[in-house]
């Protein structure tokens, strides 16, 4: 056989998928769907965070004169 008919035969094969392709499919998008809510509940619980600590900012004033630096990466 060459390789055309070997694609040939693999893809009339393929063609016939028996069952419901959306039932099947249901549960990637099922999936997805827990991870981004999940993802989203520990974006959430770091809302806020930098006004939890205010005694420790104003620490940090009081000792070095200075407000607290902002963090931007470097």
């Amino acid at each position: 056989m060459t390789f055309a008919t070997l694609l040939a035969h693999a893809a009339e094969e393929g063609g016939h998928h028996g069952g419901n392709v959306q039932a099947e499919t249901f549960w990637i998008g099922a999936v997805a769907f827990v991870v981004f809510v999940c993802l989203s509940l520990v974006t959430l619980s770091y809302r806020n965070v930098a006004n939890r600590h205010a005694h420790k900012a104003e620490a940090y004033t009081q000792k070095h004169g200075t407000p607290v630096p902002e963090a931007h990466g470097h």
